[in-house]
């Protein structure tokens, strides 16, 4: 058993005392979750192998149990999450290897199903809560838990969140393990290319609303033997009209090697891309996003810079193994970057990226639940992997459109249809890549 089924069983054997608490059964929220998806990958290249087009469909099933706190100067409660997938069809022969959409079995097919079961204990104390388990799912700037296939990303480990200061928000915590968004078992932390564990990623931050309009952020995290880095950012909305408006969003990254980071086993492939010493970690990234709205349409431009010295670092199990040489889906992961298209990263040692999307919410026209988007980022000054010869260039077109049903019956109910192509002259396959998505939640409690 698992500290965090253990910590759970625990904590349920402590309230089932205090279950008729007032708050804790009357503020408890329960709802199941419906994810239906079809993921085409074509990679443009060679023969239509597994490893070339990828298209398959799932089904992804999601119950999440959120207690009230029990009266008392302490509160306490519980959080429960059971997720089961489904592999509704593949088509013969179009199942990669090590796929992080659906886990592959010991020989190399997708497996008909995969489940879990994770929970948290927590914790509040005036206007502090504490969460400790395995069902955790963090959003901040230095970690943000992937949930871009049919199951989410979860974290095992303890958090601890503040609002004692007005306007100011403070996070602390230590992860320790992972279950990838394809996986039903954990494993230790890593960064890409790196196959030994870390279980000991610490952060500490504090977003402050200075003002309604301006948030300002600060975050420190180590992921130990891998790396550490800071986080500086700055969010201003300016006001023009009541139907306009100017939004600056500015983030800045200082990464660098911790530990072991660069020994055997903990080195960091820098995104496949350069790197001035093999395996360590040495980024520098900032960027600048601005938006203008005006009524339905949203006009972005950014700009994004990677330093020279190595690529931007974060958070990624896709190279820890089990000991049959498989990572059991424990790829896939996020950061916090305009970059993060729907196919590449546009991350890599010296990258310059400029970036734009249109968007439009058709609100304004009146079919509330309908939104459109469409963008394009392009990549130059990439360095090579020599780190001597021409420099590499990437570009991507994406477009997205999402509907939500307003009322009736299905009220709530999703349809989001995602589609990328991807070109350019680095590792990364020339790629084409399609997603069909139907999501529907039912809360209740």
């Amino acid at each position: 058993m698992n500290k965090s089924t253990l910590a759970l069983a625990v904590a349920v054997g402590v309230l089932t005392q205090q279950a008729g608490a007032a708050g804790f059964i009357e503020d408890s929220k329960a709802s199941v979750s419906s994810r239906t998806m079809y993921y085409d990958a074509d990679m443009r290249e060679g023969a239509s192998t597994p490893g070339n087009r990828q298209r398959e469909a799932g089904e992804g099933l999601k119950f999440d149990y959120l207690s009230g706190f029990t009266q008392g100067t302490v509160g306490f409660g519980i959080d429960a999450q059971a997720l089961v997938g489904i592999h509704l069809d593949g088509g013969k022969g179009h199942h990669p290897a090590n796929s992080t959409f659906i886990p592959s079995d010991s020989d190399g097919s997708a497996v008909d199903e995969w489940s879990r079961l994770a929970g948290n204990v927590k914790a509040r104390f005036s206007k502090t809560e504490a969460h400790l388990g395995g069902a955790l799912q963090p959003n901040m700037p230095i970690l943000i838990a992937n949930d871009s296939r049919l199951l989410p990303q979860t974290f095992e480990g303890g958090t601890l969140t503040s609002k004692e200061i007005d306007n100011v928000t403070f996070n602390v915590g230590q992860l320790e393990h992972a279950v990838g968004r394809a996986s039903s078992n954990s494993t230790g932390l890593a960064v890409a290319g790196g196959t030994q564990d870390s279980n000991k990623f610490r952060y500490a931050g504090a977003d402050w609303k200075v003002t309604k309009d301006l948030m300002l952020q600060y975050y420190y995290a180590n992921l130990e033997d891998y790396y550490k880095q800071n986080f500086l950012g700055l969010v201003h909305v300016y006001p023009i009209a009541p139907n306009q408006s100017f939004k600056t969003d500015l983030r800045y990254f200082d990464s660098s090697s911790d530990g072991k980071n660069g020994d055997a086993g903990y080195q960091f492939n820098n995104n496949n891309g350069f790197a001035k010493e093999r395996g360590v970690v040495d980024n520098k990234t900032w960027n600048g996003t601005f938006t203008y709205t005006l009524g339905g349409s949203a006009f972005l431009l950014g700009h994004q810079r990677v330093s020279d010295d190595g690529g931007f670092v974060f958070l990624n199990q896709g190279n820890v193994v089990d000991g049959n040489g498989r990572n059991e889906g424990a790829g896939g992961a996020s950061f916090y970057s305009f970059t993060d298209a729907t196919v590449g990263s546009f991350i890599r040692a010296g990258e310059n990226t400029t970036y734009g999307q249109y968007s439009y919410d058709f609100a304004s026209l009146g079919v509330p639940g309908l939104k459109a988007s469409i963008g394009y980022l392009n990549g130059q000054d990439i360095k090579a992997t020599s780190g001597v010869g021409k420099d590499l260039s990437e570009h991507e077109t994406d477009a997205r459109v999402d509907y939500v049903i307003q009322t009736g019956a299905l009220k709530g109910f999703g349809t989001t249809l995602r589609h990328g192509t991807y070109r350019g002259n680095t590792s990364t396959p020339d790629q084409d890549q399609t997603r069909l998505i139907f999501n529907y939640t039912y809360s209740f409690l």
